[in-house]
Parts: structure tokens; C-alpha cells; sequence
């Protein structure tokens, strides 16, 4: 018989220190976090099994602090149970193709303290426990194996599904897991498809075991070791040990033992079980999430969505309307009464151009149909939209093409009542032009009385004649109205271009805040907010991978 090995074979580095738990939960609430904020944004089949890693972790962190669980899996006729009595120095799992309990996990547990709710979220129901210190055994190896829950799996490659689903369940609960490999199934595809290569980023928390190395001639154990090592390098586990054994004839089995209460030591394995799962977890989340830098909103960007959104509102029309009415009867009011008599009211002129959104410019009520040409704003919005969303992912470029198309028909809504609520003013006259007015009025009576004295004077009719510079006094009174009038005229001409750019400034000013009220809340908020969003995300997920 040859001799009997007794050294694991590591071919990679030793397992990290632990984590401060601190840390651990700092890094759990980050991935929470970021699992939370990527709901609606991501697959909801990975935010909820990203949610599940964290919820899982804050749980184990949660129970026992003084338990760790060992996981022993491996196919059938690997020996998986013959290793697991030589570990536990029991003959605790049935040998052979099957077991009574085969759909369930066995557990020895090594310590006194109480595991009944570790026990219960592992779900292994208390007639598959056995505690190790009841055995009365207070062997140095019993207490080096203080603390630790060693769990029998169920064959993975059972033809049973609930054996599958057993051990796809306590394997994402396991803190250390020792896979048992022979001779002739180590390199099943299965196995290595299924547990190792997706396990890459847990390879701290793994041990491989090459069990039955007895029945290898003793030539050709460093090539099979060697094979063995090469095929977990190629799925990517540099670092996870092969210890050869044979769990029938004892060898290696303290080398195996040595593993794991080295790995246990100082809750290592748990540590750095709940570590790998979270930088896993984050992984896949960050891989989903894209490694773009978050976007920016320009105020450049935001300023033309606003200047578009105007645009589709006919606001500028109506503004340069207000101008035109106002502008237009304020010469009217200030103008000689008898120039007034034969002219149109701007108004009307207006009312051709604007057509019905000419009412909004005397306070009348908002078409039915609206003035707000939706396309135009959603175009304008999508526009914005791809603009800040360019370089991300798809899934977080549609969340933000999403934020700002979703509530156009708002944006609409609300521009089209600010339009109707807003007083433009346009049929108010500034008050001097009115003042003028009445002046104007009174020259007129003056001038027609000037007029009638002269001619009265000139054809005797009884009115004393008096003049001025020998002008009839009548007369002159009659051409300084008309002077007077005249100059005034002039004057409120020129004055009418102030007053109706004051207002058309003041509709402008009133519309635009409006209408660029409606575009910050609905269309640039939520963009923003999502683009807060995908930084927070970012920077939560960096948070859960950094390991302190």
C-alpha cells in the first residue's frame, strides 16, 4: 500500500482575513440600497435575487456569530458521506447508493451553544442533528471544531429534484463548501456548469476534495491531482485547495480537518462566505448597470426643452399679438379722435393670424382643441431624453427616455391652462394713453369751437370779434388745438411702441415661467432624478464590492 498523503495541493492563495462585521453590514446596506434604486430601472429577476443576497446575508450576520456552516456536497459514489463520518468521527451517514434521509441534509453540530434558529433557517428539521459534544468526546479535535455545523447534502447529481433543489439551497447558505470529487466523476460537465464555473467570485469560501485516491496507483496521482487542478483553473478557481484523500482508510483526513478549522477560524469562512456573495451580487448588478459615467442635464439642454416647449405652445405668436394690440390701441387712444374713425381695431387684424388662440388675448376662454402641439413637445422631450441618456446601458437609457416622455401629455395640459389663465392684458391701455385720450377729446372740442367763433366773428352773427397778431382769436384757438393735437398724436405714436413691448415682455415673462414651470416639474425632475439615480447606484455598488 503506498503511503498516505498529507498535504493539500492550494495553487492559489490563502483565504482573506476577515471583515469586520461592521463592514460586512455597511456593504450589505449598500447593495440593499442599490438593489432598491435599480427597481423599475432593471430586470426585476435580478433586483429581486440581488435583494434576496442581501436580505440572506443580513440574516446569517444576524444569527449565530459563533457558528460557522460547512457544507459537504459531491455526487453519487464520491464518498461525500464516508467523509463526513471520518470528519465527524461517527458513523452518522449512511454508505451506499442511497440513504434513508437521501432528500435531506444531516447535521453535526460541534459546541453547546444553542443553534434551534441557525438550525431553522438552514431548515433541517431536529431528527437529522446530531450535536457532537453529546458523544462525550473531549478530544483536542472537538474542541478545534468548536463552533462548526457540518451538513451532509444530498447527492447533486441525484436523478430526484428535490435532492437538486436541496442542494442548490444550501449552497448559497453554506459558509465553507467542501466538494467531494473521485477518480472517475471529476470532470462531470455537470457539476462544474452548474456549481463551479457561476461560483467564481465564492472561491474563498470552497474546498475541493479528491476522495477514493487509494484506488489511483500511486504513478499517477500527481497527474491526476494535476488534472484536477487544471480543470477548476479553467472554471476560473485559482485559489480553492485539493486536498487527496480516502475517507475509508482514514488518509487525509486530517490535512481535510486541518482545512477547515483553519478556514473557521475567527469566522473566516462565514466572513468571507458573506463577502463573496455580496461582491457577487454587485457584480451582477454592476454588469447590468453599465460602467458609464452618470450624465449630466446641461442647462443648455434643459434651456432649449423649455425654448421648444414655448415653440409648440404658439407663444411667441401670442406675445408679438399682445405687442400688436397693444402697440395698436394705444396709438388709437392717444391719436386725433377723427384719425381714429376710419381705422380697424388691431384686434382683428391679429385675429387672422392667430385665429382662434387670438381670444386668449382678451382674456376668452381656451379652444377646445387646446394651442399646445403635443408631437412637437414629445419629439422635443425624447429629444432631451436621448441626449442625456447617451453611453448608458439600455435598460437605464430607457428609465431616462422613460422620465422624460412619460408625463408629456401633463406638460401639455398644464401649458394649455397657464395659457388660459394668464391675463396678457392685451385689450388694457396703458392709463396716461387714456389721459391723453381725453385731452385729446377736449382739443377736439376746442377745435371745433375755435372754428365756429372764427366764422361767427367774419359773418357778424353777434360775436365779438377779437384777434391776436390780427389772427380772429377763434381761429387761433382752433389751429393751437389742432397743433397741440397733432403733437400729441406724434408723441402717443411713439410712446404706443414702448407700451406694447412693456407688455408683450410682461405676457412673455408670465408665459414662459409657466410653461417652464411645467417642463422642470414633470419633464426635468424626474430626468434628473434619474440620473441621481444611476450615480447612486453606481456609487452604493462600488461600496459593496470594496472590500476593507
Amino acid at each position: 500500500m503506498s503511503s498516505t498523503p498529507t498535504s493539500p495541493t492550494t495553487s492559489g492563495s490563502t483565504t482573506p482575513g476577515a471583515t469586520p462585521r461592521a463592514d460586512l453590514g455597511a456593504r450589505v446596506d449598500a447593495l440593499e440600497e442599490a438593489a432598491g434604486m435599480s427597481r423599475g430601472r432593471l430586470d426585476d429577476r435580478l433586483v429581486d435575487e440581488v435583494e434576496a443576497v442581501a436580505a440572506r446575508a443580513t440574516e446569517r450576520i444576524r444569527l449565530s456569530a459563533s457558528h460557522t456552516v460547512v457544507g459537504i456536497a459531491g455526487a453519487t459514489g464520491s464518498g461525500k458521506s464516508s467523509t463526513f463520518n471520518a470528519l465527524t468521527g461517527l458513523d452518522l451517514s449512511s454508505v451506499g447508493v442511497r440513504r434513508p434521509t437521501t432528500s435531506w441534509a444531516a447535521a453535526c453540530i460541534w459546541g453547546s451553544e444553542d443553534v434551534t434558529e441557525l438550525m431553522e433557517w438552514l431548515g433541517i428539521a431536529p431528527r437529522h442533528q446530531t450535536t457532537r459534544d453529546s458523544m462525550l468526546d473531549t478530544s483536542s479535535e472537538t474542541r478545534d471544531m468548536d463552533g462548526v455545523v457540518l451538513l451532509d447534502l444530498p447527492d447533486h447529481d441525484s436523478t430526484e429534484v428535490s435532492h437538486h433543489l436541496e442542494v442548490d439551497r444550501l449552497v448559497t447558505k453554506a459558509d465553507l463548501l467542501v466538494w467531494v470529487l473521485d477518480p472517475q466523476k471529476y470532470a462531470d460537465a455537470a457539476l462544474h456548469d452548474r456549481y463551479f464555473k457561476p461560483y467564481v467570485a465564492q472561491q474563498d469560501v470552497m474546498l475541493v476534495v479528491l476522495n477514493q485516491i487509494d484506488s489511483v496507483p500511486e504513478e499517477r496521482r500527481e497527474a491526476m491531482l494535476a488534472d484536477v487542478r487544471k480543470l477548476l483553473d479553467d472554471d476560473g478557481l485559482n485559489r480553492v485547495p485539493i486536498v487527496p484523500v480516502s475517507a475509508r482508510e482514514g488518509w487525509g483526513i486530517d490535512v481535510l480537518r486541518a482545512q477547515v478549522i483553519d478556514r473557521v477560524a475567527a469566522k473566516k469562512a462565514v466572513v468571507a462566505r458573506i463577502d463573496a456573495d455580496i461582491v457577487e451580487a454587485a457584480e451582477r448588478l454592476a454588469e447590468a448597470t453599465g460602467t458609464a459615467r452618470a450624465p449630466e442635464l446641461p442647462d443648455s439642454v434643459a434651456e432649449e426643452l423649455r425654448e421648444a416647449v414655448v415653440v409648440a405652445a404658439g407663444i411667441p405668436p401670442l406675445v408679438e399679438g399682445v405687442e400688436t394690440v397693444v402697440a395698436g390701441r394705444t396709438r388709437r387712444a392717444t391719436a386725433s379722435p377723427p384719425l381714429t374713425w376710419f381705422g380697424r381695431d388691431p384686434l382683428r387684424r391679429v385675429e387672422v393670424d392667430l385665429g382662434e388662440a387670438a381670444g386668449l388675448l382678451t382674456g376668452g376662454r381656451l379652444p377646445e382643441a387646446g394651442t399646445v402641439q403635443r408631437s412637437r413637445v414629445e419629439v422635443a422631450a425624447r429629444t432631451l431624453g436621448d441626449r442625456v441618456s447617451e453611453g448608458l446601458v439600455p435598460a437605464w437609457a430607457e428609465a431616462v427616455q422613460g422620465a422624460a416622455t412619460r408625463r408629456v401629455d401633463e406638460v401639455v395640459a398644464r401649458v394649455d391652462r397657464a395659457l388660459g389663465d394668464v391675463d396678457l392684458g392685451a385689450t388694457r391701455v396703458p392709463g396716461w394713453a387714456r389721459a391723453v385720450q381725453a385731452l385729446q377729446w377736449v382739443l377736439l372740442v376746442a377745435f371745433v369751437a375755435g372754428i365756429g367763433w372764427g366764422v361767427a366773428a367774419l359773418v357778424g352773427a353777434g360775436v365779438p370779434e377779437t384777434s391776436v397778431a390780427g389772427i380772429p382769436l377763434g381761429f387761433g384757438v382752433a389751429v393751437l388745438a389742432l397743433v397741440v393735437s397733432l403733437v400729441l398724436t406724434l408723441v402717443g405714436r411713439s410712446a404706443a411702441a414702448g407700451a406694447g413691448s412693456a407688455a408683450a415682455a410682461e405676457g412673455d415673462g408670465a408665459l414662459r415661467e409657466a410653461s417652464g414651470t411645467a417642463v422642470d416639474e414633470l419633464v426635468l425632475r424626474p430626468v434628473r432624478e434619474e440620473l441621481d439615480a444611476y450615480r447612486q447606484v453606481r456609487q452604493r455598488i462600488s461600496s459593496a464590492r470594496v472590500r476593507r
